[in-house]
């Protein structure tokens, strides 16, 4: 058996049991590559892999049932709602070891992936451990995306998006968790159909929990494929952080308030432009400017020329999708009638 060491330094020869749990729907195009990174761990701890199906509309159940076939240590539980919380309770419900790793089914682990979060988990006390969410795109549009998502310019300063020292944050992408911190605070809010990973860690570090980045922990991510997508995932982000913000008072900062105070803004100074208010054409020209042009001129090198050309394109969509979903999010979202 491999050994490592413990927190004190002293060599291990025992490791924890792990279950990866991941809720899967309509991942046709990355699901058994991500199930076989994760059963291909250098981990010398048992693991399974519970995988929660949704009602997928493509070829996704079958591959599952494929890989469970394959593999004994893949086991399958039925999702009828497809929502990512309901799943992911779905999965640690049936899952059994004491240690929960949260994957989705277009992450790709690296091969030491669980035993660094493990190792982590245990040198910091932590409740929940998680690394960097490594954009990489394969289309020249992915790329542009990929490159957004990890620029400050497209994401903010959050340290799982653009990196940094290792050490104690708000939230992190995906997440290694202690059992007992998810029994703690009741699992998954099923009432959040976005921004659960980060509601369920404030609700962690709440209860007195720690939350810790390390950059040794890298999951490459799969971005959406187009305009539409994108616009898609955002919009609903940005609306569901409007919902985390109302439920808990207090944790909305500059980071989450810049894109629709920029939408607000370059409303406003259009329709003020359009009435013959000139000056009012400042706000979105100067956005467009700043931000699209600017940040693409910033972080577009080394992009392939037609990666760089859908860049502009989208970083604005991902700010103002973010930002009209913030602004529109309907008061009554989120209440206890949309579980």
């Amino acid at each position: 058996m491999n050994q490592s060491l413990h927190a004190d330094g002293e060599p291990r020869t025992t490791w924890p049991a792990v279950s990866v749990v991941m809720p899967v729907l309509n991942e046709e195009r990355h699901l058994e590559d991500a199930v076989n990174r994760i059963m291909a761990q250098d981990y010398p701890g048992e693991l399974e892999l519970v995988l929660a199906l949704g009602p997928s509309k493509d070829r996704t159940e079958q591959i599952a049932r494929r890989l469970a076939e394959r593999d004994p240590r893949v086991i399958l539980a039925r999702n009828p709602t497809g929502r990512t919380p309901n799943g992911l309770n779905i999965a640690i419900k049936a899952s059994q070891y004491s240690i929960i790793v949260r994957v989705d089914g277009h992450s790709l682990l690296p091969a030491d992936y669980i035993r660094v979060a493990v190792q982590t988990m245990e040198a910091h006390g932590a409740d929940n451990v998680g690394g960097l969410m490594a954009a990489e795109g394969v289309t020249p549009f992915e790329k542009a995306v990929a490159r957004a998502m990890t620029s400050k310019f497209g994401v903010g300063n959050a340290r799982f998006h653009t990196g940094g020292e290792a050490g104690e944050v708000e939230t992190v992408y995906l997440g290694t968790f202690r059992r007992s911190a998810l029994e703690r605070v009741g699992g998954y809010d099923e009432t959040f159909v976005r921004a659960q990973d980060w509601e369920m860690n404030h609700r962690i570090r709440q209860t007195g929990g720690r939350i810790w980045f390390t950059p040794a922990m890298r999951v490459t991510y799969r971005p959406r494929p187009d305009l539409k997508q994108l616009a898609k995932q955002f919009f609903y982000t940005g609306r569901w952080r409007r919902v985390v913000g109302r439920e808990h008072q207090g944790t909305l900062n500059l980071r989450y308030l810049a894109p629709p105070l920029a939408v607000a803004g370059i409303l406003v100074g259009t329709v003020a432009g359009l009435a013959g208010f000139w000056p009012g054409w400042i706000l979105p020209v100067g956005y467009f400017l700043a931000i699209p042009v600017g940040g693409t001129l910033l972080t577009g090198e080394e992009l392939p020329w037609k990666a760089r050309l859908c860049l502009p394109f989208v970083y604005a969509t991902m700010h103002i999708s973010w930002g009209l979903g913030f602004l529109t999010s309907p008061p009554g979202l989120g209440l206890t009638k949309d579980r």
